[in-house]
C-alpha cells in the first residue's frame, strides 16, 4: 500500500466488519474501496477459499491499492456491480460493504472543484475520464432543471432564487470556477449559516454530477440479487437524502418505504433488519475522525 496516499480514515470499521460476519471462505465486494482500510480487514478475516473484490471509480484509489492473491479491484462505478461480477464468473456473493461518504481527499484536493475552501476549476467528477463537470451544469441546465437539483439534492428553501441568479449571471460570464459559483451564491446566505448552506449547495452539485442517488440505487438493487440466503448488506450513510433510500430498501425492498404484504398480512421484504437501531460511531471516533460525526450504519441480512 503507498504510503504516502491520503485518504479518509475507515469509519465504524470495527462495526461494519463485525456486521459484515464474514465466513473465511466466502466472496466479499467492498464497493468503495478508497483508501482499502475497510478491504484489508475484510482480508485479514478470509482464508485461501475467500475473495475479495474492491470497487472504485476514482483513479487516484489506484495509489492505495496492495499485492494479495486474494483480491481484485475493478476501477469501476458500483452501479456496474453485477456486469463485473459477471464478468468475474461470481453468481452469489456472501456480503457486500459500502461507505459512501466522499473523503477528505476529495475535500482536501484543491483542484477537483469539491469543496468551497479552494477556488478551483468546478469539476466535481469522481471519475475524471467521464461525464459532465459542475461548471457543464452550471452553464446549461435550464432554470428549473437548477432549481430543482439545489431543492431536492441540498435541501435549500431558495434554489429558484438561486437558478435564476445563476442563469442571468452565466449570460454574461460562464461559471467555470468555485470562486464563480460563490459569487453567485453568497448574497442568498446569512453570515451565520454560510458554511452550512454553502456545504447543502456543493452537495447538491456534486451529487448530480456524479449521478450518485441513481448509482445507489443500482447498486442496492443489484446487491439484493447476487448476496446469497444469509449474506449481509453493510452500509455506511453520511447524509439524510442518502440514508433515507438505504432505510427504506432495507425496510421494504422499495426505495419509496411502501410496504407490500401476502395474503397473510407479513411484510414482503428481501431483507432482515440485522439492528433495528441505526449504529452512530462513538464520542472517541468522532472526536479522532470529525468525518466520522454524521455517519450511521445499517445491517440487513438476505432472507
Amino acid at each position: 500500500m503507498n504510503e504516502t496516499a491520503t485518504y479518509h480514515i475507515p469509519v465504524l470499521l470495527n462495526e461494519s466488519i463485525e456486521g459484515l460476519n464474514i465466513h473465511p471462505d466466502g466472496i466479499y465486494v467492498d464497493v468503495t474501496f478508497g483508501g482499502g482500510g475497510h478491504s484489508q480487514e475484510i482480508l485479514k478475516r478470509l482464508n485461501e477459499e475467500g475473495y475479495l473484490y474492491g470497487f472504485d471509480q476514482d483513479k487516484d484509489a489506484e495509489k492505495n491499492l496492495f499485492s494479495n492473491k486474494q483480491f481484485t479491484f475493478i476501477r469501476s462505478n458500483f452501479r456496474y456491480l453485477s456486469n463485473f461480477m459477471d464478468w468475474n464468473d461470481v453468481e452469489k456473493i456472501d456480503g457486500l460493504l459500502a461507505d459512501l461518504g466522499v473523503s477528505w481527499h476529495h475535500f482536501d484536493d484543491e483542484t477537483r472543484g469539491f469543496s468551497f475552501r479552494f477556488d478551483s476549476d468546478l469539476d466535481m467528477r469522481m471519475n475524471k475520464q467521464a461525464g459532465k463537470t459542475a461548471a457543464d451544469i452550471l452553464n446549461t441546465y435550464p432554470e428549473k432543471t437548477l432549481a430543482d437539483v439545489f431543492y431536492h439534492y441540498g435541501e435549500l428553501k431558495n434554489s429558484r432564487a438561486i437558478a435564476k441568479a445563476i442563469v442571468r449571471t452565466r449570460e454574461t460570464q460562464k461559471i467555470r470556477t468555485v470562486r464563480n459559483f460563490l459569487d453567485v451564491l453568497k448574497p442568498f446566505f446569512s453570515r451565520e449559516k454560510e458554511k452550512k448552506q454553502l456545504a447543502q449547495a456543493f452537495q447538491a452539485l456534486r451529487i448530480e454530477v456524479n449521478e450518485e442517488l441513481e448509482a445507489l440505487k443500482e447498486m442496492l438493487r443489484q446487491a439484493a440479487e447476487l448476496l446469497k440466503s444469509g449474506g449481509r448488506l453493510v452500509v455506511i450513510t453520511y447524509h439524510s437524502l442518502e440514508d433515507r433510500l438505504v432505510k427504506n430498501f432495507f425496510k421494504t425492498g422499495d426505495f419509496e418505504g411502501a410496504v407490500k404484504k401476502d395474503f397473510y398480512g407479513n411484510v414482503l421484504t428481501p431483507f432482515r433488519l440485522i439492528n433495528n437501531k441505526v449504529i452512530v460511531p462513538g464520542i472517541e471516533e468522532t472526536e479522532k475522525n470529525p468525518r466520522s460525526r454524521s455517519a450511521k450504519l445499517r445491517i440487513v441480512e438476505k432472507i
